[in-house]
């Protein structure tokens, strides 16, 4: 028998400590929360995506009464961007929550399954890394691709 570890690195900042471009970013994601639409979860989710040519877009969550018809915030603002701007890479993905008390997490939340393999689509596609920050009041996670949130992960070259 083998044994396999996988690790992945990322480091934690401090708002403060972010680059201008991306404490804009963050707040971009931030801002987003405020359009998201959970009338049942009331967990209020945005991304921010800037975009090789500097463009910043963003998405929230869309939930419906049929669960399953619902949307994540990173899907949103991805398939957006991919579909209005399908020539440019997404340079970085900034994703941030708030709760039903309208109040952002302390701790960074992740994507869920399916958002990180259409994270994973997106940066395949273009053949560029995509940055991720992931925002909590008390620290922000910065990974450097999405291989850090999906290290075993199945794209296109499984299928030869």
């Amino acid at each position: 028998m083998k044994e396999l570890n996988i690790q992945i690195a990322l480091k934690i900042y401090e708002y403060e400590e972010l680059s201008v471009s991306d404490r804009e970013l963050v707040n971009a994601a931030r801002e987003a929360t405020g359009r998201s639409y959970a009338p049942y979860s009331h967990f209020s989710v945005g991304a921010a995506a800037r975009l090789a040519n500097g463009i910043i877009v963003t998405g929230t969550n869309q939930e419906n009464a049929a669960y399953p018809s619902g949307l994540c915030a990173e899907r949103t603002t991805l398939f957006y961007a991919n579909s209005q701007y399908p020539e440019q890479a997404v340079e970085i993905l900034a994703i941030a929550a708030r709760n039903e008390r309208g109040v952002f997490l302390d701790a960074p939340i992740p994507p869920c399954g399916a958002c990180r393999q259409v994270m994973l689509e997106t940066e395949k596609r273009f053949n560029h890394p995509m940055r991720i920050l992931l925002y909590g009041t008390k620290g922000i996670y910065e990974l450097k691709n999405v291989g850090g949130l999906l290290p075993l992960s199945f794209d296109a070259s499984a299928m030869e």
